[in-house]
Parts: structure tokens; C-alpha cells; sequence
């Protein structure tokens, strides 16, 4: 070897760690499984109909997009699959097919392409969708829940067509039975109104220790986010038990184990320093909290991500890590 080739150095990374986008995104996809298994269990044909919809529909504008706007194609690293799934899970079983093709759309080209694809977008590219759609359609978004029914001796009444939150937020269920511990079960498991994707603690707990064990997200954001919640709520139930529902309800109900597992540890809308993520998470929660508590709308999740998302890149400046053989004090 010449002293030329010898101290020929290429640009980084200089070490690889074997990962590849395809791989990462394959890994994510196994994991969302439970929640697609217990969203047929729980809404039949709905949740099928929805997902393929989804899917497609986010594959199909990806490849017209980068076809259009002549870049290379990236439908094959599965990224589009995973924002089309995200999506259909954010949304109530009878919603319409034409506007999950509409949110599909928001979702890939707006939210994605025209910043340049993957790696470039501010947003979560499922949650920008969710969130236009709510917007757009609110009374879809709101109004196509399964009427499940939930009867016994603390809770005479039947209560049927509500989220477990709207319930909360318009008072139609007592608190008493909300936090009880058979309702607090079906929350867990999944046997509530809800988007189809979100309604079982359960699965995306599953799916987020297999994403843990592979490594693909880190414990920093979910825990942080789940933990403010939980923090956050228990001092709301101590105070006055009679008017906020119990921690564990604010857990497992809405959206906020596929917020926290699947939605707020995006890589490319997230902090990459470990500190930066506790404190995208602690905002997360703070955020979620207060909108459920406070504000005019029972969830407070995909707005709080989103507002957090903006808050990415000042996050990223402020958290970066010390240079690698700076000594303390050293600028």
C-alpha cells in the first residue's frame, strides 16, 4: 500500500453498523402486526378495508411522486407502507374509503415529497395526514365509532357510541366506572371505541418490545412520554378523584401507547441526542395532558407530537452531545 492510499481517508460513516432503511422499516412493519391482528379481532372487515386502502394508497403516490418530480424510487425500503399503516390505525373503523385515499395523499406528497422524501420531513408524514383529516372532516374523524356496549351494576346505563376520552370529556360515563378495574381491562386489551390501531394496549406493547429488542427505537422517548403521563395524572387523581379519571386510564386509553411507541420515536422527526429525547417525550406528555384535561378536543396526542416535531430542531441544537475529546469546560 502507497503512503498516498494509506492516508486516503473517506467520508463518514468509517464504521457501519449493518442496518439499512429497508431493514429498519421491515423490523417496524413486524411489530404494527399485533395491533392489525387485534383491529380485525375488533372491527372486522373495517380494519382490513382501511389498511389495505392505506397502504396502497401511500405506495401508489410515493411512486407517482418520485416518478413526477424525476428522483430515484423508494417505494421498495417500506417507509410508505409504515405511513400508510400508522395512518389507517388513526382512523374509526367506518371511516370512508375516498378520504383515507385523500389522507394517503396529504400524508405522502405534501407532508413527504415536496420536502424531498424520507429524511427531510419536518412532520410525521401519518400524523400530518391525521391531523388534515381531522381538520377537514371532523365529523367523520369523530362520529364513525362501533357501538360497544358497557353495562354492570356501578354503571346502569348502557354507553355506546363514544371513545372512552369523549366519554370523559362530556361526562356520559361516571368517573368511578372509567377507572374501574374491568373497564380499565377492556382499555388494555383493546374492547373500546377507539381508531382501529390504537384501541389495544396490549399489542402495540408487544410491538414495542420487539422494537426494543431489535434495537430499532430506544426506551428514551416512550418511557419519558408515558411516564409524564402517568406522573401527570396521578397528581390530577389525587387531588380530586372524583373528577379526573385514574392514571391507568390515561395509559391504555386513545392514542397514546401508538403515539409513544410508533409516532413519537420517528428518527427522522425526533431528537437524536439521548437527552433531547427525554425531552421531546416530557413535552409529549405535558402537552397530551393538557389538552386532555383542558382543552375543547378528549385527545390531545397527535397534537402534541406535532407541536413537538416543530420543536425538533431546536431541540437538536440545544442537546447535542460534547465532542468527542472535548475536555469539560472546552467550547
Amino acid at each position: 500500500m502507497s503512503e498516498e492510499q494509506f492516508y486516503s481517508v473517506s467520508s463518514s460513516p468509517h464504521v457501519h453498523s449493518g442496518a439499512s432503511i429497508h431493514g429498519i422499516m421491515r423490523d417496524v412493519v413486524i411489530a404494527m402486526i399485533p395491533a392489525f391482528i387485534a383491529a380485525v379481532i375488533f372491527f372486522g372487515l373495517d380494519a382490513v378495508r382501511l389498511t389495505v386502502v392505506c397502504v396502497a394508497s401511500c405506495v401508489i403516490f410515493e411512486y407517482l411522486s418520485r416518478r413526477i418530480m424525476k428522483r430515484n424510487q423508494t417505494i421498495s425500503d417500506l417507509s410508505a407502507v409504515i405511513t400508510g399503516m400508522l395512518l389507517a390505525y388513526n382512523l374509526p373503523p367506518s371511516f370512508p374509503t375516498w378520504m383515507a385515499i385523500v389522507g394517503s395523499f396529504v400524508a405522502i406528497v405534501i407532508a413527504k415529497q415536496l420536502f424531498g422524501g424520507l429524511g427531510y420531513n419536518p412532520f410525521n408524514p401519518a400524523l400530518a395526514g391525521r391531523l388534515f383529516l381531522f381538520l377537514s372532516f371532523a365529523f367523520a374523524m369523530s362520529g364513525n365509532w362501533t357501538d360497544w356496549n358497557y353495562i354492570n351494576a356501578d354503571n346502569i346505563a348502557a354507553i355506546t357510541g363514544a371513545t372512552p376520552l369523549g366519554m370523559l370529556q362530556e361526562s356520559t360515563g361516571s368517573i368511578s366506572f372509567l377507572s374501574s378495574n374491568s373497564n380499565i381491562l377492556n382499555l388494555f386489551l383493546g374492547r373500546v371505541n377507539g381508531c382501529i390501531g390504537e384501541v389495544s394496549s396490549l399489542a402495540l406493547i408487544l410491538g414495542g418490545i420487539y422494537l426494543l429488542w431489535r434495537k430499532v427505537i430506544t426506551w428514551h422517548i416512550p418511557v419519558a412520554y408515558i411516564g409524564t403521563v402517568a406522573v401527570f395524572a396521578t397528581i390530577l387523581y389525587v387531588i380530586d378523584p372524583t373528577g379526573n379519571a385514574s392514571p391507568l386510564f390515561h395509559l391504555f386509553s386513545g392514542g397514546l401507547m401508538l403515539g409513544a411507541i410508533f409516532m413519537a420515536t420517528d428518527m427522522v422527526t425526533s431528537p437524536t441526542d439521548k437527552s433531547g429525547m427525554l425531552v421531546f417525550g416530557i413535552g409529549c406528555g405535558l402537552l397530551t395532558m393538557i389538552i386532555r384535561k383542558w382543552g375543547s378536543y378528549p385527545e390531545g396526542v397527535s397534537f402534541s407530537i406535532f407541536i413537538m416535531n416543530a420543536a425538533t430542531p431546536l431541540l437538536n441544537r440545544v442537546c447535542k452531545p460534547k465532542m468527542f475529546g472535548l475536555k469539560k469546560g472546552k467550547a
